[in-house]
């Protein structure tokens, strides 16, 4: 298992936690997922054998979110 913290722009409100945290442990690999609001980012739990960076940033925007 592996956590990385990915930066995302856009989010502001219960709602947008909501979408990002439901997308990314949908994903096959991604055992959990955890927004903070205040510093603009989540903080993912995940195996790297199952899922890249790539995957999980693909997700994120598919909700009309943007990584960074």
């Amino acid at each position: 298992m592996a956590t990385k913290t990915i930066t995302v722009e856009g989010m502001s409100c219960a709602h947008c936690k909501q979408a990002v945290e439901s997308a990314l442990t949908q994903l096959d690999g991604v055992s959990s997922a955890n927004v903070s609001l205040e510093q603009g980012n989540v903080a993912v739990d995940f195996d790297d054998n199952k899922i890249s960076h790539s995957d999980m940033a693909e997700a994120i925007e598919d909700q009309g979110y943007d990584v960074k």
